[in-house]
């Protein structure tokens, strides 16, 4: 038999399960697994500046393309406190990153032992399995099962302590008779998959929700091939973006309280029966359920069983991965059209595009300071269907999602259920280390850049090249939003007079020093008419320089952006002027219809 430190047994795992990228930052307690990494060779690293950047990193990676597990790696104590935020945003969004630790020796662990924490008691309830392992010969298991856990069911997070002796200690394995364990996904079966297109063809005006788990599943080549069949239509999630392209004929938009458009909840409003898959009816997709439910039947596919019923009780749910749930969805709706089983939703889904030519939102305004608006037609624009728009949460990222057309599974990625600031560029950074020849365009206000600014070296120093495009208005727009319900505007504003730039005037940070001191470059841009031209600018930057480029347009101070002050996607407030021409939306995927 083979010996080998636990550590590089660790090493030869990774390798095994198809591992070939990390991100991380060393220290005492995780150095002999570093020491195994460069023994081994095969598995590159990327060292990040902050170890929550690191954690954010591995989920860009994960999230880019079907199969990625990214990989983060910390020392003892508080670098695994500090990617406790990405191992909530990875549950939150059901994606598998795999977070290493190092701990203090087994033996002083509970000693109060220098940096000795028991990370796996804190990010247990944010994983899919955390352990701390105590006996070396154990590792090659607890990582087979890590493995095998982050793929089977809902995909998710895990976390894995590796005490210092432990990775020091000689154990048994054979990393050539290594075998990654089998995946459990549970499949609907025939039968229900009958009676829910029964509940379908039942109903007169029928939607699809399309979930983040069809992305996950790599199923939205199905997802299409179902819609397209039935000729039902389709309202993808936020998670679910790019499932099926923007500008398809049963593309119906987005629903929601903020990340939605105006036709999306106005067909919604009209459907009277609603098949979720892969979706988990989140509150900002469904605002007051009274509301989304009233009136509709509705059908729920979930890999996680626990999922159906949690947030309301559907007439019908079945347990399936998306993928398995819709080559049946697929398979019986084919039998059903050959023998004219389906009804004809032609007028249906041409009442729906009816609606996307009719209730737009306006984008075209030459104000200066530039509306936000202007920024995502123009970007519309600059960067076509193969871009990879990378986000977080803010008045940028909900006007982001209202006005930017995408057209492609993952290519939009987004973190939506935890929406921690500061996420936007590591993840990019991720996104752009798994796809070196994509064209990546990140998104942030200027808090959320400012969170993990640091973040922008590791791109100059590993030559990461992606185009960042920072919308600054000074402020923390979407809190300031809603302090409207509260009648104050306290503690949001981020102005101040920067001695050291007085050409800002009250816009305080001084963005492109900034960047420009971190080893990237960076474009301000204060006129709307000037947006094309430091876009272009921007992806030759980027090309010729191999870095991050940062592109920052100098908004107005405040704008509110459409949204439902009362929960109620039937109540969403359109604070600024709607579309009444057709030069007021000029990238809307459909032309304006009067």
């Amino acid at each position: 038999m083979a010996r080998m430190t636990a550590a590089r047994a660790a090493v030869e795992i990774l390798k095994r399960e198809g591992v070939t990228h990390a991100f991380g930052v060393p220290g005492a307690a995780i150095n002999p697994f570093y020491a195994a990494l460069q023994a081994a060779g095969g598995i590159s690293h990327t060292l990040a500046r902050h170890v929550e950047g690191a954690s954010h990193m591995a989920e860009g990676y994960t999230r880019t393309h079907p199969g990625n597990i990214g990989v983060c790696v910390g020392t003892s104590g508080p670098a695994g406190t500090d990617m406790i935020t990405g191992l909530y945003s990875a549950t939150g969004d059901s994606i598998p990153i795999l977070c290493i630790t190092g701990q203090a020796p087994t033996a002083v662990i509970h000693k109060e032992d220098f940096q000795a924490v028991d990370i796996a008691s804190i990010a247990r309830p944010v994983t899919k399995m955390a352990t701390t392992v105590l006996e070396a010969a154990q590792v090659p298991g607890v990582l087979q099962q890590a493995f095998h856990l982050m793929r089977s069911g809902r995909p998710g997070p895990v976390l894995v302590d590796l005490p210092v002796d432990v990775q020091q200690t000689e154990i048994e394995f054979d990393p050539e008779t290594y075998a990654p364990l089998p995946v459990y996904k549970p499949a609907a079966t025939r039968a229900q998959i009958e009676k829910a297109l029964t509940l379908l063809n039942a109903s007169h005006r029928p939607l699809i929700v399309a979930g983040g788990g069809i992305i996950n599943a790599d199923a939205t080549e199905l997802l299409v091939e179902f819609a397209e069949l039935t000729g039902v239509p389709v309202v993808p999630t936020l998670m679910g973006w790019g499932a099926l392209p923007d500008d398809h004929d049963l593309n119906a938009g987005m629903v929601g309280l903020q990340t939605s458009h105006r036709y999306g909840n106005a067909t919604f409003l009209e459907s009277d029966f609603v098949l979720g898959i892969g979706n988990r009816w989140a509150n900002r997709h469904t605002g007051r359920l009274d509301v989304y439910t009233a009136g509709r039947t509705f059908v729920h596919v979930d890999i996680e069983p626990t999922q159906i019923g949690r947030i309301f009780a559907p007439d019908y749910g079945i347990a399936s991965d998306a993928k398995a749930a819709l080559e049946l969805f697929v398979a019986v709706a084919r039998e059903l059209k050959e023998a004219g089983g389906l009804p004809d939703r032609s007028e249906w889904a041409a009442a729906t595009q009816e609606r996307r030519a009719r209730l737009q939102r306006r984008t075209h305004f030459d104000n200066i300071p530039i509306k936000p608006q202007r920024v995502y037609e123009e970007m519309n624009k600059a960067f076509g269907p193969e871009t990879r728009y990378v986000t977080t949460i803010g008045l940028s990222q909900i006007a982001g999602a209202q006005l930017l057309h995408v057209h492609r599974p993952r290519h939009w990625i987004n973190c939506g259920q935890a929406g921690p600031l500061g996420w936007t560029i590591p993840a990019a950074l991720g996104v752009a280390v798994a796809d070196p020849e994509a064209s990546v365009v990140a998104l942030s206000g200027d808090y959320d850049f400012q969170f993990m600014i640091e973040e922008l070296a590791v791109g100059a120093q590993h030559r990461i090249p992606y185009v960042h495009v920072l919308v600054n208005n000074s402020y923390l727009g979407l809190i300031r939003q809603a302090q409207r319900a509260f009648d104050i505007d306290f503690q949001v504003n981020l102005e101040f007079e920067n001695l050291g730039s007085p050409e800002l005037g009250a816009y305080g940070v001084d963005h492109v020093k900034v960047a420009e001191g971190l080893g990237c470059k960076a474009i301000r841009v204060t006129d709307p008419a000037e947006l094309a031209t430091a876009f272009e600018q921007a992806k030759k930057l980027a090309a010729q320089h191999r870095v991050p480029v940062v592109v920052e347009a100098i908004l107005e101070r405040v704008t509110n952006i459409s949204m439902s002050t009362t929960n109620d996607i039937g109540n969403v407030v359109e604070f600024e002027e709607i579309a009444t021409e057709p030069g007021h939306a000029p990238t809307s995927i459909r032309t304006l219809r009067i």
